[in-house]
């Protein structure tokens, strides 16, 4: 029995290697496609949705490579036409992988509450869009993909096992350094400024995204500095880096968000958690901590005036503005008036879900087939303003319920969760995309499902003081 046992363990272990081969290849084949042609781009998202169909850590990898592709620089990739079809096409065959191996598929109906508590938001949405939204359609279709996006991410990352949870967050979290790692040749290259000409932006598409992104990882790469006895060099590098390339890309919400999310995750951790600092945050102590802070006070230090000086000019960032609180004003204040006005005119019924503050502005894309909207992006700078302009009042109470509690829950399970749930909402401060699974908000629509599903092995990775790269 034993020897039997040894063979199994055996070819297990030969099959595994094989496998992530085999997984890994085809996830580069789709990556080719979608740089390679504009016919082979389409493909890709056709790709992805089978890939999807495989497993739930695979419908989770699938979501995150959508984002990739739908947010790649135009000159690094051909322009895919199908990708607004694709998206969907990818997020039904994710939602299709976890239910078909949910215990609902198998006539025990049981879902987790938070699961069940996300579902009826989304059907509120629904319900507000039939009654009050101008274009009801929309509305509708926009309200059942978020709600389709984010309840089949909680379902997979809840379906994972705690060791299978932790290898794919490794996964998502390298590949964002990956990312990083790639698009740091481009500093040189007028390509990394491909939009603008001045904010930095990768091999992604605009500096507003980049930004963000390298916020999340930063916010990662900083709360496992703290959440490890022992954090890896990588770590230490990266909690160095993403704070420059945010500062490179000019996205000052960015910035502010890795900055607040880290520190307020810090600060509130213990209270939300019902756990000292010391337990959550061992890494305070660590020789390696102390060595980045002592590095990086010495380099205050020493660039002076000339870091203070691009300090400024980035949070002006080509405005005339003397205060961080007139810059933000300059950049959003006309969206936020014109929020404020839907307000007041409709305080408790709102305007309807996903619906621009001026309707008639709304370019509204339609699948050539069927008729149905498949696109219509709006512009909102503050995203507590729009939940309220959108869904009146019972809304904006429905909507800051759920992320209460969702980030209660990411306190629950390790400063590093609660981190990057900061400084995912707090991006939003500057351009509301937690709605928005088709564009930016599907990367921070998965790790803010990461964050609320824990698993006791992230609780007590501290305490086991792992220095591993994840």
């Amino acid at each position: 029995m034993a020897t039997a046992t040894r063979h199994s363990a055996a070819r297990l272990s030969v099959r595994l290697p094989q496998a992530l081969v085999v997984e890994y290849g085809y996830i580069f084949l789709a990556i080719a496609m979608r740089i390679a042609s504009g016919p082979t781009a389409n493909l890709s998202y056709v790709a992805l949705a089978a890939y999807a169909l495989t497993g739930r850590a695979q419908a989770i990898k699938a979501l995150a490579l959508s984002w990739l592709f739908t947010m790649l620089s135009p000159g690094i990739g051909a322009e895919a036409s199908f990708a607004t079809v694709g998206r969907f096409l990818v997020i039904g065959g994710a939602a299709a992988a976890v239910l078909l191996r949910s215990r609902l598929a198998r006539g025990r109906p049981q879902a987790s509450k938070f699961v069940f508590a996300t579902v009826l938001l989304g059907g509120f949405f629904v319900i507000h869009a039939l009654l009050f939204s101008p274009y009801p359609a929309v509305s509708v279709l926009k309200a059942l993909s978020w709600t389709l996006a984010i309840t089949t991410l909680l379902a997979a990352w809840l379906g994972l096992s705690g060791e299978a949870r932790d290898w794919v967050a490794a996964e998502l979290f390298g590949g964002l350094a990956i990312l990083m790692l790639v698009s740091l040749p481009l500093i040189a290259m007028p390509l990394g400024y491909l939009r603008n000409a001045s904010g930095f932006q990768g091999i992604l598409n605009h500096p507003q995204v980049f930004g963000p992104t390298m916020a999340l990882l930063g916010a990662w790469a900083a709360s496992q500095l703290l959440a490890l006895r022992r954090p890896g060099w990588p770590i230490v590098a990266l909690t160095g880096v993403c704070p420059v390339l945010i500062l490179l890309s000019e996205a000052r919400t960015a910035g502010l968000a890795l900055v607040l999310g880290v520190g307020v995750a810090v600060v509130i951790v213990p209270f939300l958690s019902g756990r000292r600092l010391t337990a959550m945050a061992p890494g305070l102590k660590s020789r390696r901590f102390v060595a980045l802070a002592s590095v990086a006070a010495m380099g205050l230090l020493l660039a002076g005036p000339g870091l203070a000086d691009r300090i400024g000019g980035y949070l002006a960032k080509g405005t005339a503005s003397d205060t961080l609180t007139e810059a933000y004003y300059t950049s959003r204040g006309r969206l936020m008036m014109e929020m404020w006005e839907n307000i007041e005119a409709q305080p408790l019924r709102g305007i309807g879900f996903g619906i621009a503050s001026n309707s008639w502005d709304m370019l509204i894309k339609r699948d050539p087939l069927l008729g149905l909207p498949v696109g219509a992006s709006i512009e909102k700078g503050v995203m507590p303003l729009a939940v309220l302009e959108e869904l009146g009042v019972p809304g904006f109470l429905a909507v800051t319920t759920w992320i209460f509690v969702l980030f209660r829950r990411s306190a629950r399970t390790s400063i590093s969760c609660l981190a990057v749930t900061l400084t995912a909402l707090l991006t939003n401060m500057g351009d509301s995309t937690l709605f928005s699974p088709g564009g930016w908000g599907m990367l921070s629509l998965i790790l803010l499902a990461w964050g609320a599903t824990g698993s006791r092995s992230e609780k007590n990775v501290a305490s086991r003081g792992h220095h591993e790269w994840y």
